[in-house]
């Protein structure tokens, strides 16, 4: 085991280093640079675009082998708003101090278009599968775009099936193990402490009775395949949000007179000389930098730009024009960060719990129980019990997102059939994350995250051009009114198909 923990801190290194987090942010901030700081340039068109027709447009199907726009944009948000919503950000903040805040703002708008880019190149080289299904994601970008490039064959290949591979491994730990892990320790923290069944295997039998009963709860949704995960996605994503941005709400509102302070503090200890601790562990919250790579093992990215991840349910949309539906990702980072970890932030700073004034935090502080203990401040034992509710809904909400991520993955190394066993097998280990120990597998999750992250960035940078050119198509023809060639597939076939149903009024 000692060597297993040196080997993956050696790679952890690697890809959350220097090189990894110079590759995230510098991707983010050329694709902000070649498209003309696209989402604050067409803010109101992507916005008008995205949350403004979430009761109209939004909602039409019409592909017979594809889910609805938000439907699409739900599945993906399933997989990104974690744990890392809450805990992610509270452990940046105790590590990092206010300033941390302000540098999550900086790389979650660098993220903004990286993940607009993924997803326009992820609706570009998508292709239909044996099942009259979408596959899209970073591997067929990857070998249909990066290995169609000069003497890049190989190396599109070779980096599209380690972006699987990595991904594969991450979904089984991140994605998988320590999320139940999680749900777990909580609900028998919380609810159980009491119940003494004896052990079984070294694990407590109340341990195996959650894992038994989340299995059976995984296998309902999972195995049902990709349109009972997007219908639960589309009714319970929107609930747990709202519902948590609510409770947040109430807090802050209660907590009023100090929001000035709060904000104050932010953009203090991101300048000046008490910035770099600050800023660096700020950023983190989204790229994991060094100074606080413990908050990253325990919250991943919030809102997984860069990864690559969350395309692959994005390609699921009947949305036939490429930047509809990275419009989408601008729109997912936003909610996620912008809106959902602000919300976290200030209630963690309104806790009493960080120095305002120092920007330490105060003794006898942990960042893994802060958020529930600032609920709990204002609303007493009923407080610490929602937030842990939310942190379970968020964790298996994940849960969800990752077994569809990795099933596409294993889908385009080894086929349809071979998916469907990869979900069985997801399914199982499910039992297995509720009695293990969680401190290595979250270490080693993290080390795969990070690997998977930069075969993709590889691609979104080489790719860039094409993204460039594929949304000045999209603005030529919606914004300008140009009658110019539709840019919407790489595959003649489809391309026609779309322009087709473009023509008859579908979108």
């Amino acid at each position: 085991m000692e060597t297993i923990k040196r080997v993956n801190d050696a790679v952890n290194s690697f890809a959350w280093g220097t090189f990894g987090l110079s590759l995230l942010l510098g991707t983010g901030f050329v694709c902000t640079l070649i498209l003309g700081g696209f989402q604050i340039v067409h803010f109101r068109h992507w916005w008008k675009k995205t949350f403004s027709v979430v009761r109209g447009e939004a909602r039409i199907i019409n592909d017979a082998g594809a889910l609805s726009q938000y439907r699409a944009f739900c599945m993906a948000l399933s997989a990104t708003i974690g744990t890392g919503n809450i805990a992610g950000v509270s452990t940046a903040i105790c590590v990092g101090g206010p300033g941390a805040v302000f540098w999550m703002w900086v790389a979650a708008f660098l993220g903004m278009m990286t993940k607009y880019s993924e997803n326009v190149l992820g609706l570009y080289y998508r292709r239909r599968n044996s099942e009259g299904a979408w596959s899209g994601g970073p591997m067929y970008y990857l070998e249909d775009g990066l290995g169609k490039m000069k003497n890049c064959k190989r190396l599109g290949k070779v980096l599209g099936v380690a972006f699987c591979i990595f991904t594969v491994l991450a979904s089984f730990g991140i994605g998988n193990l320590s999320q139940i892990n999680k749900i777990t320790l909580n609900t028998e923290a919380t609810f159980l402490h009491d119940i003494d069944m004896g052990e079984f295997l070294g694990a407590p039998i109340i341990d195996w009775w959650i894992g038994v009963a989340l299995m059976f709860l995984g296998a309902i949704i999972i195995m049902g395949g990709f349109r009972r995960l997007a219908y639960v996605s589309e009714n319970l994503i929107p609930i747990m949000s709202f519902v948590y941005i609510l409770g947040c709400l109430l807090i802050i509102v209660i907590h009023i007179t100090s929001i000035p302070a709060v904000f104050a503090s932010i953009f203090h200890f991101a300048l000046g000389p008490s910035a770099l601790k600050g800023g660096a562990a700020g950023t983190a919250v989204q790229v994991a930098m060094n100074t606080i790579k413990s908050g990253c093992k325990r919250g991943v990215f919030s809102n997984e730009a860069g990864l690559g991840s969350s395309v692959m349910a994005h390609v699921n949309t009947c949305a036939r024009e490429p930047v509809k539906q990275g419009m989408w990702g601008i729109a997912e980072v936003f909610l996620d960060t912008m809106v959902i970890c602000t919300m976290t932030a200030v209630v963690v700073l309104n806790s009493g719990a960080i120095d305002l004034t120092t920007g330490l935090v105060k003794e006898g502080t942990d960042d893994a129980t802060l958020v529930a203990k600032a609920f709990g401040q204002v609303l007493g034992r009923p407080g610490e019990i929602f937030v842990v509710i939310v942190i379970g809904l968020f964790a298996f909400s994940t849960v969800m997102g990752w077994s569809y991520y990795g099933a596409k993955v294993v889908e385009y190394l080894i086929g349809v059939i071979w998916s469907k066993i990869y979900r069985f097998v997801f399914v199982i280990l499910m039992i297995f994350g509720a009695v293990m120990e969680s401190s290595l597998a979250w270490d080693i999750s993290d080390t795969f995250n990070g690997l998977m992250m930069i075969p993709n960035l590889i691609g979104v940078l080489a790719l860039s051009p094409l993204v460039v050119k594929i949304t000045r198509n999209y603005a030529d023809r919606r914004i300008r009114g140009k009658d110019v060639e539709p840019m919407l597939s790489y595959n003649k076939d489809i391309q026609a198909d779309a322009i087709r149903a473009i023509k008859k009024g579908a979108y």
